[in-house]
C-alpha cells in the first residue's frame, strides 16, 4: 500500500497548533499501521465513509482527516475540523 501526504494536507495542517500537528501525525500513522495490517482497526479511529472515495478519520470530536483511498494508495487531503471537510467535499466533489 502506498501513502501520499497532498498539498492541501500540508497547508491544512500548517495552520494548526503545534500540540494538534502532533495529534494529526499520530492519527495519519495509526490509519498507515492498521492499513498496513500491523494493527487491529479500533473503534476510536472513528473510519468513515463520507463519499465514494472519500473516508475521514478522527480523534475526539473537533479534529478529522480527509483522505481518498483508491485501491492499493492513499491520499491524505485534509486535517481540521468536520466543518472543513464538510466545505471541502461541497466545492471539490
Amino acid at each position: 500500500m502506498t501513502f501520499e501526504f497532498k498539498l492541501s494536507f500540508d497547508r491544512s495542517v500548517k495552520s494548526l497548533s503545534s500540540s494538534t500537528k502532533h495529534e494529526v501525525k499520530e492519527l495519519c500513522l495509526h490509519l498507515i499501521d492498521v492499513l498496513s495490517g500491523d494493527k487491529a482497526l479500533t473503534k476510536g479511529l472513528g473510519l468513515k465513509n463520507v463519499r465514494k472515495n472519500f473516508w475521514e478519520i478522527r480523534k475526539g470530536l473537533k479534529l478529522r482527516v480527509l483522505f481518498r483511498w483508491k485501491g492499493d494508495h492513499i491520499d491524505f487531503i485534509l486535517a481540521g475540523t468536520h466543518d472543513d471537510i464538510r466545505q471541502f467535499l461541497k466545492r471539490f466533489c
